[in-house]
């Protein structure tokens, strides 16, 4: 191959969404109100707190706290590598 081909590599959409699962997961600083979406059942909470989210690669809930620190530390519990969205 030269330096000017580029081999193609085609990922269908099912292989996508399994993609990082069970090594990654994302952690996210979110607003109570932003939260409901997610976390179904959480309680009413004051308008503006902030929380830490855990979520699987697939965006799956796996935690929810008020320290990042803790977030690092579930992740760390279920061997999970974390990144951060924005």
């Amino acid at each position: 191959m030269t330096e000017n081909e580029r081999k193609t590599i085609t990922i269908t959409p099912a292989q996508l969404a399994h993609l990082g699962e069970g090594a990654v997961a994302y952690m996210r600083e979110m607003d109570a109100q932003d939260l409901r979406g997610k976390f179904p059942g959480i309680p009413d909470m004051a308008p503006g707190t902030k929380l830490w989210a855990l979520f699987a690669a697939n965006g799956q809930p796996i935690m929810l706290t008020d320290a990042r620190d803790a977030a690092i530390a579930g992740a760390f519990q279920n061997d999970l590598k974390t990144v951060s969205v924005h």
